[in-house]
This record gives C-alpha cells, sequence and structure tokens, in this order.
C-alpha cells in the first residue's frame, strides 16, 4: 500500500517538474508597418514596445518603418504585416473600393493635421485668393481637401494652377510657387525653425468645413476574424501607449531617440507637442484615444464621391469597426 503511494506521489512530482521545465506559451508574432520612418509621429508604437505594453497582451510586436516605396494597405493586406498606421479617410475608402480587405479599428489624428501656407506679402488671405495663383498639394489624397476647400469658397479648379508637392518645402521657400501644404508637426515647424514663422499666413481646410482624419490603424479582414483578442491586445496596447506618450512627452522622446539617433531632437519635441493637439482634439479628448468619428469619415466619403475619387460610397459598417476600440478601458484611452 505505502509503496503505491509513493509510486504515485513520485509520478505527481515528475509530472510537475515536466511542468515546469516546458515553455510558456509563445507570444503571438505580430508586427506594424508605419506609413514613414521612425518619428514622433508614431511615438505611441515606440513607447508601447518600450515599456512592454504589447509584451503583457502577449504580442511579440515588430515595428516595421515605412517609406515612399512602401505601402501600408497592400502590404496588410496580403499577410506581410499585421497591423498598418496608413493615411487618412480617403485611404480607407479607395482601399476598399480596390477590393482589399481591410478594416480600420482606429483613427489617431482628429482633425485635419496640415494646412495651407503663403507669405504674407502675397496678399492671400483666403481661399478666395488662390485664384490665379500656383497652389501646390499633395497628391496622396490631399488633393481633394484643396479641391473641397476650393468648392466651399467657390472657387474653380481652373482659376488657379494646382502643381504636385515634394516632400520638401525648399521650393516654396524660394517661391517658386504662392501656395503649399503643410502639417502642423512637420513642415511648419521646419518653416518656423526658419525663421519664417511671422512671415506666414495659414489657411486651414477646417475653417472651410472640411475635415480630414488621418493616421488610420488597419487590419485585414481575414486577422480580425480569426484572431480577434490579439487585434483587441494591441489596440488596448498601442492606445495605452500613446497616453503614457503623452503625458511623458520627455521619456517618449527619448525612447524614439533610441530608434532614430540620427533625428534632431529639437525637432521631434516640437513635432510631439503639435501632435498632441491632434490626437487630443474632438472626440479624442470626449471619448478618447484613437476614437472613430463616423459622421466626419461619412462627410468626407460624400466629398470623394462628388469629385469622382470613389465610383461609389463604401459600405461603412465592413470598412470601420469600432468595436475594438469600444472594449478598450476607458482609463487607458481618456485624458
Amino acid at each position: 500500500m505505502l509503496s503505491k503511494s509513493l509510486r504515485f506521489l513520485a509520478a505527481v512530482a515528475s509530472s510537475m517538474a515536466l511542468l515546469a521545465a516546458m515553455p510558456a506559451s509563445a507570444a503571438e508574432k505580430v508586427s506594424v508597418r508605419l506609413k514613414w520612418l521612425a518619428q514622433a509621429q508614431f511615438a505611441g508604437f515606440y513607447v508601447a514596445k518600450a515599456k512592454g505594453f504589447y509584451e503583457q497582451g502577449g504580442l511579440d510586436l515588430t515595428i516595421n518603418p515605412g517609406g515612399p516605396n512602401l505601402n501600408v494597405e497592400t502590404l496588410v493586406a496580403s499577410g506581410n504585416d499585421t497591423f498598418g498606421l496608413a493615411g487618412g479617410t480617403e485611404t480607407v475608402l479607395l482601399a476598399r473600393e480596390k477590393g482589399l480587405p481591410l478594416v480600420c479599428i482606429g483613427v489617431t489624428v482628429q482633425k485635419t493635421p496640415f494646412t495651407y501656407v503663403t507669405y504674407k506679402d502675397s496678399g492671400i488671405k483666403t481661399v478666395k485668393d488662390f485664384a490665379g495663383k500656383k497652389v501646390a498639394t499633395w497628391f496622396t489624397g490631399t488633393q481633394y481637401t484643396l479641391y473641397s476647400m476650393l468648392a466651399s469658397a467657390g472657387v474653380k479648379q481652373s482659376d488657379l494652377t494646382i502643381v504636385p508637392q515634394s516632400g520638401s518645402m525648399a521650393p516654396f521657400v524660394e517661391k517658386q510657387f504662392d501656395v503649399a501644404a503643410a502639417t502642423y508637426y512637420n513642415e511648419l515647424n521646419t518653416l518656423k525653425s526658419q525663421g519664417l514663422g511671422d512671415k506666414l499666413t495659414l489657411i486651414s481646410p477646417d475653417d472651410y468645413g472640411v475635415m480630414v482624419q488621418q493616421d488610420t490603424v488597419l487590419v485585414s479582414e481575414k486577422y480580425r476574424n480569426e484572431k480577434p483578442a490579439q487585434v483587441q491586445a494591441f489596440l488596448d496596447a498601442t492606445i495605452k501607449g500613446w497616453k503614457y506618450a503623452l503625458q511623458n512627452k520627455k521619456e517618449a522622446i527619448d525612447i524614439i531617440m533610441a530608434a532614430a539617433p540620427s533625428l534632431n531632437r529639437a525637432h521631434q519635441e516640437a513635432m510631439l507637442d503639435e501632435f498632441e493637439k491632434l490626437v487630443k482634439a474632438g472626440k479624442g479628448t470626449t471619448d478618447g484615444i484613437l476614437a472613430i468619428d463616423l459622421p466626419t469619415v461619412e462627410k468626407m466619403q460624400t466629398q470623394l464621391v462628388g469629385y469622382q475619387a470613389l465610383k461609389a460610397p463604401a459600405d461603412l459598417s465592413k470598412a470601420y469597426d469600432p468595436s475594438f476600440w469600444a472594449k478598450v478601458p476607458a482609463i487607458d484611452k481618456k485624458f
């Protein structure tokens, strides 16, 4: 009898030792593709990774930088990247129209992140003054914002010369054209650093009833459907990372500089200060970080259809899924 008991206890001990030797369940390997190279615009992701928020959610995340020859939507739709940080509303809707099975689960920038700049001595003060001028804009979807502003002011596109804009502000500085687009957190800061701030007039799309939300968080329908727990964990950690970054900006910049040491720290600090305003705008404060503002999306879609950028309205219930955002703890997403 005693012998059987001892054998039983020995077997139990052996089993426990075997379990203890087995590795814990491996974290899910996932990636996020950014729209550009490492900089403060993406602080939420880098901070969440550095602070272990993804790891706490069972994710082994790789942050992949973007670039001029990389298409975030295609990489996510094909499964090369699990998640993506893409452009704005137009990016989501145009991707759906192309048949890419992508879903937006969060929106980082809650108001138009760019403005149109001109020199005060040009005499241009409003969109009406664009008539007869040379106006530069990015042809990445931003042109539709310009078209909407013109329509709102009763100015025909044929009344001015619209030219494509590169990533450099040098042509504007050299006055090769009269008006240029500039993000608040990057190009405008660059112009200010060159001592041009007091010489500029800013003409905001928002003042003409045109609001474009940017930096959309994407996932494929397939991954969303097959692994909703991982999608939730990713969004939870990303939002938590953004809140921490904006509440601890010096540490956030330290993390960004560690990821990309060649960056100019002062420029990154200014970028994060301006980006904070965009993240907290509108629903960013009232509802929480990365909230999806569907009424604004619908308005933008109407404009895109009107300019025939879209052949027909997309099914927004398929293009946007706010259910994951809704489950993020309020303490993590509200300021």
